[in-house]
C-alpha cells in the first residue's frame, strides 16, 4: 500500500528509535489500543512519533499540555511532512476573562476577550483539512476537548463550486452569509467576500489566499486562487470547496428551531424564579435571553452564542458537546505528549468550568443549558478515543495501567549524548559568574537558557545582559503564543544567544534541539 504520509528527513532512526518504532507499529496493527513510549529527554521521541504516523497512515491528533511545546511539535512535524496537512489547534484567545458572578460582592464580570486572528485561522484550517482530506496531523492543546460546532452542520453548510456549474448568485451570497462570511467590496480580508460585476472574490477564513470566480451570467467560467492583496493569480482550479468562516454555524431551519427551544427554556426558567420569589433573577434572565434571541433572528448569531450550543446542535440535556475530536474519522491515532502532565490537565478542565457556570445559572445570568457548553468530562474523552500512544519520560500510574504493561523504552539517544553534568555554585556574585559562563558558551557557538523565579526578574536580567553586550531575549506567559514560536525559532537561527525565562522555561523547551 502506498503511504499517504510522506516522511521527509535527512536522518535515519538511530539508538533505540528503530526498535521503538517497530514495536509501536506492530502493536497497533495487532489491535492493541493503548501503549506507552517511555523515552528519556533528547532520545528523539518526536522523530519516533513521526515514523509511527507514517507507518500507520491514519489521521493523527497529537495533544500537548503546553502551547509552546505544541508549537515546537507543529514546527518539527511540518518539516517532517511537508506534503501533508500538519495543522495547529490551540485556544485563540490572547486575553480571556470569562463571564462570572461573585454573589458575595454582587459583582457581575462580563466576558472580555482579545482573540488572535492568526490562531483562529489556523483552527479553521485544522477542521477544513479534516473534512477535505485524510493525510492530516493536528497538534493541539487541551482546547481540543472544548465545545465546537457540529461537524455535520459544518459539512452541510460547505459549498462545492465547479467550473461549468450554473449558480444562483443570490442563493450563493446568502449561503456565504449563513457561513458567517461578511460582504465587503473594499477590503478582501479573512472571512470577507466581494462582488465586482461578473467576478466574485472570496477570502476563506482559514487560508492566506483568496478565491476568484469568473462568471458569465449564471455559469462559472473560471476558478482561480489569488493573492488577496495584489490580486495576482497563483493557480487555476476545476473545483473548489468553501468552508464556513466560524465553527459555530448552523442552517436556518435548525437555527429557527433552536430559537423556539431557547424561548421555551427561558419561560420555564422565569417561572422557576418567580415561584421561588426570585424576581430580580427572573427579570434578569428574561431580558438577557430576549435580547440574545433578537440578535440571533436578525444576525444569525449573538454574543456568547456558544452558551446556546445545546439547542443549536439539537443535543439532549447533559449530552456531551461536539469538539475537535468529532471532526476526525472513527479510525484515528491519538498521541498524548508529556502524558504525565497532559492527562491531569484533561481531567481538571470540566470541574472548573462547571463551578463558574453554575453560579451564573443560579443567579439568572444564563439558562441551565449553558452548562452543556463545556469541555469533555474525562470519561467522555476516553469514550471518543481508542488507539492511543502515551509519550513521556516519566509516565504516571494512569498511562501504565491503560497500557496494560506494554511499555516501549527509548533510552539510548540517537546522538549518543549523555546527560549533562550538574554544577551547583554559591549565590554570591552569581550574575557576574553567569555573564562569564555565557561568554564561554557563546564562543563555542552554543546557546544558553537561563531561568529566574519571576517574570520581572527575567525581564530585568535580560535588560542587564543586553546592556553588557549580550544578545538576549526573555520568554514567559505574557508573551503571545505565536510570538513565543518566533522567539524559539530566532534562537535556533542564531539571532540571539541567550533565552531568559521563569523556572517553567525548561518544561516549555524540553524537546528543543539547538544546533
Amino acid at each position: 500500500m502506498k503511504n499517504i504520509f510522506e516522511l521527509k528527513s535527512p536522518f535515519k532512526p538511530q539508538g533505540d528509535q528503530p526498535e521503538a518504532i517497530k514495536q509501536i507499529t506492530d502493536n497497533f496493527i495487532a489491535g492493541i489500543q493503548c501503549q506507552t513510549l517511555l523515552g528519556v529527554t533528547g532520545s528523539g521521541k518526536t522523530f519516533t512519533m513521526a515514523n509511527v504516523i507514517r507507518n500507520l497512515n491514519k489521521p493523527t491528533l497529537i495533544m500537548s499540555h503546553n502551547k509552546t511545546l505544541a508549537a515546537q511539535l507543529f514546527g518539527e512535524l511540518k518539516a517532517f511532512f511537508p506534503k501533508n496537512a500538519v495543522e495547529y489547534f490551540i485556544s485563540y484567545y490572547d486575553y480571556y476573562q470569562p463571564e462570572a458572578y461573585l454573589p458575595s460582592r454582587d459583582l457581575y464580570i462580563e466576558k472580555t476577550t482579545a482573540t488572535n486572528e492568526e490562531i483562529e485561522k489556523l483552527r479553521l484550517k485544522a477542521t477544513s483539512s479534516l473534512i477535505s482530506r485524510n493525510d492530516v496531523i493536528i497538534i493541539a492543546s487541551v482546547s481540543c476537548i472544548y465545545g465546537l460546532g457540529s461537524p455535520d452542520d459544518y459539512k452541510e453548510l460547505s459549498i462545492l463550486v465547479k467550473v461549468g456549474d450554473l449558480i444562483d448568485r443570490s442563493k450563493l451570497f446568502n449561503s456565504l452569509i449563513e457561513m458567517q462570511y461578511v460582504r465587503n467590496n473594499y477590503e478582501l480580508s479573512h472571512g470577507n467576500f466581494r462582488i465586482k460585476g461578473d467576478i466574485i472574490d472570496i477570502h476563506p477564513a482559514y487560508d492566506d489566499t483568496g478565491i476568484r470566480m469568473h462568471t458569465f451570467g449564471d455559469e462559472v467560467e473560471k476558478i482561480e486562487i489569488i493573492n488577496h492583496v495584489s490580486g495576482n493569480v497563483i493557480d487555476s482550479l476545476d473545483k473548489i470547496n468553501i468552508y464556513p468562516a466560524k465553527h459555530f454555524v448552523v442552517t436556518q431551519p435548525k437555527l429557527q428551531k433552536a430559537v423556539s427551544y431557547i424561548e421555551g427554556e427561558m419561560k420555564e426558567r422565569v417561572k422557576y424564579f418567580q415561584d421561588n420569589n426570585m424576581l430580580v433573577e427572573a427579570q434578569r434572565i428574561e431580558n438577557r435571553t430576549k435580547m440574545d434571541i433578537e440578535f440571533i433572528r436578525e444576525m444569525g448569531f449573538c454574543p456568547g452564542i456558544e452558551n446556546y450550543s445545546r439547542h443549536i446542535s439539537g443535543r439532549q440535556p447533559g449530552q456531551r458537546p461536539y469538539c475537535l475530536i468529532d471532526f476526525f474519522p472513527d479510525d484515528f491515532l491519538l498521541i498524548i505528549d508529556e502524558s504525565h502532565a497532559s492527562i491531569p490537565q484533561i481531567k481538571g478542565m470540566y470541574n472548573g468550568d462547571r463551578s463558574r457556570k453554575t453560579t451564573l445559572v443560579d443567579y439568572g445570568f444564563r439558562l441551565p443549558s449553558a452548562l452543556d457548553n463545556r469541555p469533555l468530562k474525562f470519561d467522555e474523552f476516553e469514550q471518543v478515543t481508542s488507539r492511543t500512544l502515551y509519550v513521556s519520560a516519566t509516565p504516571s500510574e494512569y498511562e501504565l495501567n491503560k497500557s496494560d504493561g506494554i511499555i516501549i523504552e527509548q533510552v539510548v539517544r540517537p546522538t549518543g549524548i549523555l546527560d549533562p553534568e550538574i554544577i551547583i555554585k554559591p549565590s554570591t556574585g552569581q550574575v557576574d559568574d553567569l555573564i562569564e559562563e555565557i561568554k564561554i558558551t557563546i564562543e563555542r557557538k552554543e546557546k544558553v537558557l537561563v531561568t529566574t523565579l519571576t517574570k520581572r526578574m527575567s525581564e530585568d536580567l535580560t535588560k542587564f545582559l543586553k546592556e553588557n553586550g549580550i544578545k538576549a531575549e526573555y520568554l514567559h506567559s505574557e508573551i503571545l503564543s505565536l510570538e513565543r514560536v518566533k522567539l524559539i525559532r530566532e534562537l535556533r537561527l542564531g539571532k540571539f544567544d541567550v533565552l531568559v525565562g521563569i523556572n517553567l522555561l525548561p518544561k516549555d523547551l524540553i524537546c528543543l534541539k539547538f544546533h
